[in-house]
């Protein structure tokens, strides 16, 4: 529990947004995902025609930002855009383990639950107003919602309808019939709403386009469009082969991790190939590559053949409700005890046994402390908790409640397709259906130090408490040597 109320309700609008993910108004207005899913992803499509209007208009065809300083520092948070007070907890912890730092990304879903430009003033503008440098961002499958119009006018500055291709089939009448259209784009107001909130010199920028490379003389930092489905169209995919080229160091950053919850998902290329052959080649001497989407922090320290190191990271816990941690399987893509996540396993579990033991009326049942959850986490996935407890084993209570909430079993001899299930299938409505509005959140922020032998990345908590604003925890921090 917090020991004093944190400082961000100050920050909060005078009507806080009340956004719930168990609202059926909402699930409604994000059905264009369902929609891609089942009769094809139109992102490509989308993106083809924004990215030849913004070239029209005497864009790079690099889409690259170049920096002079060889050393310099950046925040990067995902998924944040829920205008609520989770967000805006995020919001005082990040403004002081960034100070300093010289811009800022946003890696995924900047406005939920549809990216509509109308959204822009209290769940963008507002809560970044005092950070002083740019904020670039790469879009999330929400952002797409809307045909990516809201996202592209705010950080693109591009005012265009680019909306898909009519869809052809059988069946096609089905998406020209619920496809969620694009909102208007009230200029003037945005520009107001700019002039107000972020209005300074400092904070002004205009991103080439959805995706982007910033270079400086010690890395170069590369952001993807992922779209709806997480598939790159074949002009993206051979502008990523382009600028991945040569040995200067390199960070990914992309709206889809690579590898998460100890699966690996490699991104498509339209026309074959994928984004994880590009970074894995060592030619292209990539050293991390981070991803939103899902709303925690994990980080996977993969080998690669030829003996060098990849930091592959999940950061989406930038203000959007909490995705659990406990029903991540005891890994395999890594070994366990090199595999970092925020919240640990144990609290996630805690958490989430005291949420559903409120929602049940079952607290005497389903209320697991930490050491509790702790130790039944340890007890199903056989693995050293990240935070050890002086306890006995788990009670029967605790096993029971482990087990409903999808802790999945870590025996590794069983096959992979034996266990994901467990908790696979269900995920999607504990974490969702799960969102809370109070103080402690589980948030968290990456800070990333550049110098030009060394990239430090440090991942901070945001909690809402206002006893660790000033000094958000450090969660987990790691080195990566760039020569």
């Amino acid at each position: 529990m917090c020991q004093k109320p944190g400082t961000f309700h100050d920050l909060l609008p005078q009507r806080v947004a009340d956004f719930s993910w168990r609202r059926p108004r909402v699930l409604w207005r994000s059905r264009n995902d369902v929609l891609a899913r089942l009769f094809g992803d139109p992102s490509n499509a989308i993106r083809r025609r924004c990215v030849a209007a913004l070239r029209e208009r005497g864009t790079p065809a690099a889409f690259t930002v170049h920096r002079s300083e060889p050393e310099f520092s950046f925040a990067l948070l995902g998924d944040t855009g829920e205008g609520d007070r989770s967000q805006y907890a995020v919001v005082p912890p990040l403004l002081h383990a960034a100070a300093g730092t010289d811009f800022m990304i946003i890696a995924s879903d900047v406005i939920y639950p549809a990216g509509d430009a109308d959204q822009y003033p209290d769940k963008f503008f507002r809560p970044y107003r005092d950070y002083p440098a740019p904020i670039y961002a790469l879009p999330g499958n929400h952002d797409w919602y809307d045909g990516l119009r809201g996202f592209l006018h705010v950080f693109c500055g591009l005012d265009e309808d680019c909306s898909p291709p009519p869809w052809r089939g059988l069946l096609s009448f089905v998406p020209r019939l619920l496809w969620r259209r694009p909102g208007e784009v009230d200029a003037a107001a945005l520009a107001e709403v700019r002039r107000e909130y972020r209005g300074a010199p400092g904070q002004q920028s205009v991103q080439p386009g959805p995706y982007w490379a910033i270079d400086t003389p010690s890395l170069r930092v590369i952001g993807v469009d992922t779209g709806i489905t997480g598939v790159l169209d074949r002009g993206q995919g051979r502008w990523l082969r382009e600028v991945s080229a040569g040995p200067k160091p390199k960070l990914l950053v992309t709206g889809k991790p690579l590898y998460v919850d100890d699966e690996y998902r490699p991104g498509k290329i339209e026309g074959g190939g994928t984004v994880d052959e590009i970074v894995q080649d060592p030619a292209h001497n990539y050293v991390a590559a981070i991803g939103g989407d899902i709303h925690n922090y994990q980080r996977y320290p993969l080998t690669t053949r030829d003996g060098r190191t990849i930091q592959y990271i999940v950061s989406g816990g930038g203000g959007a409700f909490m995705h659990a941690t406990h029903t991540i399987p005891r890994t395999r893509t890594v070994e366990e005890d090199r595999f970092r996540c925020y919240p640990l396993r144990g609290d996630s579990l805690s958490r989430y046994s005291k949420l559903y033991g409120r929602w049940l009326r079952l607290p005497r049942l389903f209320e697991l402390t930490p050491e509790e959850a702790t130790a039944a986490v340890r007890h199903r996935l056989g693995i050293r908790p990240g935070r050890g407890y002086e306890s006995p084993g788990p009670s029967f209570r605790a096993r029971f409640v482990a087990t409903v909430l999808g802790v999945p079993r870590g025996d590794r001899r069983r096959p992979r397709m034996l266990r994901a299930p467990v908790h696979k299938l269900p995920q999607r409505f504990r974490s969702e259906l799960a969102d809370w509005d109070d103080p402690p959140f589980f948030k968290s922020f990456l800070r990333l130090d550049v110098t030009e032998s060394e990239l430090r990345i440090r991942c901070h908590a945001a909690t809402g408490c206002g006893d660790q604003e000033a000094a958000p925890p450090c969660e987990d921090e790691v080195i990566v040597p760039l020569h």
